[in-house]
């Protein structure tokens, strides 16, 4: 409106200026001090050579005096749109373009329905807590989603004069939504001095259907994410980045992606440091080890469940995302239906015994948990004002040991022996103290445990290894004391 109003102005001054010469002075100085004045006002756009064309970004500044701006390059494409007969295959390169790519907005985000097909146990506490606020980041959604997000900070650390190391963010969620459009690297990148980069990749039926043979292979999410990693190693030195000090961190179901891109030989070379936050390939829900009954089950709700696996994907190609995507297929407590799968080739084998084998890439990885992870699985047994019954307990532990323990045998020991240790025996028969026992054994289950054999595999075969473990007591209430350290 402004500017529409400057505009005007000129256009009388103009009609004006025929009168005279004074005239046409003042309007010529008045022409150049609008000028400068605009050109003030006007934000920064850096631009990029890349190997497959010219990007425009944003110089953004920070709201705080000790930070400084950040160039931002966002909706970047790193692979060919995966659409039509591409769908259900790995990534390809992606197309060059002619002329400057705008990027300055973020790209469409993946495919996927937050309301619907999530076991919302497997999402992370911050994200069910703000299921509006995310739906606002994934109104805009298209198979057309292969696109990072680069956050460059514009002022040099006297330390560090050289080319920025390069942090990678894996988002989290449950492998069925997600995006990196939510994660800003602003902040991260201006303090840290560090080049960061969040991405989007297929997730989902979309991304981890598996038909167990060589129709659909599976683990396209996966290598969307190795993808990435390679235009990242390839182009990041045009943005100021050191290709040989990338590192790849994720949370939960991000985590557990890069525990598994540790075990994988397509990601060789391609990074340098992982840091595994809550989430290991050894957790329950890391890997799918029945993708072809949930394959069948997603195929007969759409009407292609054939009995040849290559007619039945044929005619999954031909469905439209939003109808794949929308279809209600909840897995087994605790694990996942559509997620990274064996398949000989990405993942070679059970993530555990490459870990006993020493398969891992010669990486320093850094991994942790906090506290209170496990409430997820028991909000629904918690009585905000009266905690865990000894009913409810039993039960859990009951369910707990048959969604996970397949074997009947000793199944009644195993039950027996969970209670036990998990008894506060000095105050058993206080129900809120049964709760934070219950909360404590989800935790150490699917947390404690498999990030501690994770890391303990690792550093077996000389690779330096890192372990933290966080803890936040908030001055609130009990219950939220627990899920406050969920949230960071």
């Amino acid at each position: 409106m402004w500017l529409a109003v400057r505009k005007n102005r000129l256009v009388l001054h103009q009609q004006d200026c025929c009168r005279g010469r004074a005239h046409n002075v003042s309007l010529w100085i008045w022409i150049f001090c609008w000028c400068v004045t605009l050109v003030r006002g006007q934000s920064y756009h850096p631009t990029v050579n890349t190997q497959y064309g010219k990007l425009r970004g944003a110089r953004v500044p920070l709201p705080s005096e000790i930070l400084g701006p950040v160039d931002q390059y966002l909706g970047v494409p790193y692979a060919a749109p995966p659409v039509g007969e591409k769908r259900f295959l790995p990534p390809e390169q992606p197309l060059s373009w002619s002329g400057m790519k705008n990027a300055t907005h973020f790209a469409p985000v993946c495919p996927q329905n937050i309301h619907n097909a999530v076991p919302e146990i497997m999402m992370p506490i911050w994200f069910t807590f703000n299921l509006d606020i995310v739906a606002t980041y994934i109104q805009d959604q298209n198979e057309d989603c292969l696109y990072l997000n680069i956050y460059v900070p514009t002022e040099d650390d006297i330390r560090d004069t050289g080319a920025k190391p390069v942090m990678v963010y894996i988002h989290g969620g449950s492998y069925m939504e997600g995006t990196g459009n939510m994660i800003d690297g602003s902040v991260l990148a201006s303090y840290g001095n560090v080049i960061v980069i969040t991405l989007n990749f297929r997730v989902g039926v979309l991304g981890f259907l598996s038909t167990g043979d060589q129709a659909a292979k599976g683990n396209y999410g996966l290598l969307d994410q190795i993808q990435a990693l390679r235009w990242i190693s390839e182009n990041i030195g045009y943005f100021g980045g050191d290709s040989n000090r990338i590192t790849v961190f994720g949370s939960g179901i991000g985590a557990s992606c890069v525990s598994l891109l540790t075990l994988s030989h397509h990601s060789e070379g391609l990074f340098h440091r992982a840091i595994i936050q809550s989430g290991s390939a050894l957790s329950s829900w890391a890997v799918n080890y029945q993708p072809v009954k949930y394959t069948r089950l997603l195929a007969e709700k759409v009407g292609c469940n054939v009995l040849d696996t290559l007619d039945m994907v044929d005619c999954l190609r031909k469905k439209s995302a939003r109808e794949l995507v929308e279809q209600d297929i909840q897995p087994a407590r605790y694990h996942v239906a559509f997620g990274p799968v064996i398949d000989g080739d990405v993942i070679p084998d059970d993530p555990e015994i490459l870990m006993e084998q020493g398969e891992f890439l010669n990486y320093d990885i850094m991994l942790g948990v906090n506290q209170g992870e496990g409430l997820r699985f028991v909000e629904n047994v918690v009585d905000s004002e009266d905690g865990v019954s000894g009913n409810d307990f039993d039960f859990s532990v009951s369910d707990f040991v048959d969604s996970l323990y397949g074997y009947p045998e000793g199944k009644d020991t195993l039950r027996e022996t969970i209670k036990f240790m998990y008894t506060d025996w000095a105050d058993r028969d206080n129900p809120e103290t049964r709760r934070k026992t219950l909360v404590a054994l989800f935790t150490d289950h699917q947390w404690v445990e498999p990030s501690v054999v994770t890391a303990d595999l690792h550093a077996r075969y000389g690779s330096p290894t890192y372990f933290y473990a966080f803890y936040h007591h908030c001055q609130m209430s009990i219950l939220c004391s627990i899920t406050c350290s969920s949230f960071y």
